[in-house]
């Protein structure tokens, strides 16, 4: 009789609540994972679209507020990347040539949980395999864009040796700020095929996803199709270093400063590697050393009296405004002492030789012009002696047939 009065004060059922939910807990409160786990492509080259639904469980549940931890496999870091959310869709970037594998878990957190965060212990997995269209052996090989000095971009690649004959090759293109893909806007050619594609003139936003597709026909039917996806910044390729100085300071060192390549990229954001290289005499091999440096300037002792030192330069983009770059080539040597090229001298003992043969030419041309000169008069005499034969014979037998009559 007593239990039954205790169950029925309304403290006593607020405790029985918070026991039984606490122990629901504890003995382990499980929640199902979501439904309906979908990934479409809307044209973007490999940017997709991840939705998912609710589980059923949790239609009249209204105590608690659902978040969900989606994971997908990002191909291009070969890692998987973890988001906590609370909307049912997501945006991300695939390599479409790659398995795409999606999973999402239910999360749990307020009164129902005593408000601790719960997870679901299973999850929804989705795995879509690449398409399997193309003829085999087919796409391009070696793709690879260039940002030269973040003036304009090259893209090319190689042609596989199986491709079939007449196929044509197409690129398209998409980033965040088009509505859909756009092709190429100028082919590069090579032997009369396509062989890459050059974006002077149309502008590419830096740190943001372009996508590539490289694709084509042929007899045979569809090409293999190639996917990339890349930020501009960090393809860049700086110009050649044109201005090299040269100096001997003091205590015999050698200061050697040189002057950042026009164009758009920052000074800040260049670094720089000195290739010094020694010359010794006697047709030994140069020495050569690469001395990497963040500034404009570089003092070494100076060499040997024996020996010559040459230095060029070549620079990047650095880690704090890119995560890679190219290596820009290298500049013209500067080196000391320089060579001083001297134009050797005519010697005088083979003067008089050039002037004999050279007066021996113009004698032989003045004399070969008198001699066909000669020769053009003697014929012009005899032609006139011919042409005068035939009226003097007339002449005589005329004589002849009068003296006759």
């Amino acid at each position: 009789m007593a239990s039954k009065s205790w169950l029925c004060h309304p403290a006593g059922l607020m405790l029985l609540l918070i026991t039984w939910r606490d122990s629901m807990h504890c003995y382990g409160f499980t929640v199902d994972p979501p439904e309906d786990l979908a990934v479409s492509d809307p044209g973007h080259l490999g940017h997709l679209e991840i939705t998912w639904g609710p589980p059923g469980s949790l239609t009249n549940m209204t105590e608690c507020s659902t978040l969900y931890q989606l994971e997908y496999f990002n191909t291009y870091r070969d890692s998987w990347t973890a988001i906590r959310m609370n909307r049912r869709t997501f945006s991300a970037q695939f390599d479409l040539m790659k398995d795409v594998r999606v999973r999402v878990y239910t999360l749990l957190d307020g009164r129902c949980t005593n408000n601790t965060m719960i997870q679901s212990t299973s999850y929804t997995e989705l795995i879509q395999k690449p398409p399997s269209t193309g003829v085999v052996g087919t796409e391009v090989q070696d793709f690879m864009c260039i940002f030269h000095n973040m003036e304009y971009m090259d893209c090319k690649w190689r042609r596989c040796t199986k491709m079939p004959a007449n196929s044509q090759q197409n690129l398209y293109f998409w980033h965040k700020h088009l509505e859909q893909a756009v092709e190429c806007p100028k082919y590069i050619l090579s032997s009369g095929f396509r062989s890459g594609c050059n974006f002077s003139g149309n502008s590419l936003p830096e740190f943001t996803d372009i996508n590539f597709c490289v694709n084509g026909s042929s007899p045979e039917g569809p090409l293999k199709p190639t996917f990339v996806s890349l930020q501009i910044q960090n393809h860049v390729k700086p110009e050649i270093t044109e201005k090299l100085h040269l100096q001997s300071g003091p205590d015999t060192q050698l200061e050697l400063h040189w002057e950042s390549p026009a164009g758009k990229v920052p000074e800040h954001c260049l670094e720089w590697e000195v290739e010094h290289s020694q010359e010794a005499p006697g047709g030994k091999l140069p020495s050569k050393q690469i001395v990497p440096t963040q500034v404009w300037s570089l003092t070494l002792p100076s060499s040997h009296n024996d020996e010559r030192s040459c230095f060029r330069v070549r620079s990047k983009v650095n880690k704090y405004c890119a995560d890679k770059s190219f290596w820009s080539d290298w500049s013209r040597p500067t080196c000391h002492p320089e060579k001083n090229e001297v134009t050797p001298e005519p010697e005088w003992d083979t003067l008089p030789v050039y002037i004999c043969v050279a007066a021996a030419i113009i004698v032989i041309l003045v004399l070969s012009l008198c001699v066909g000169t000669g020769l053009k008069v003697t014929k012009s005499r005899q032609e006139k002696k011919l042409d005068s034969l035939p009226t003097t014979s007339f002449a005589i037998n005329s004589v002849l047939t009068a003296a006759e009559g």
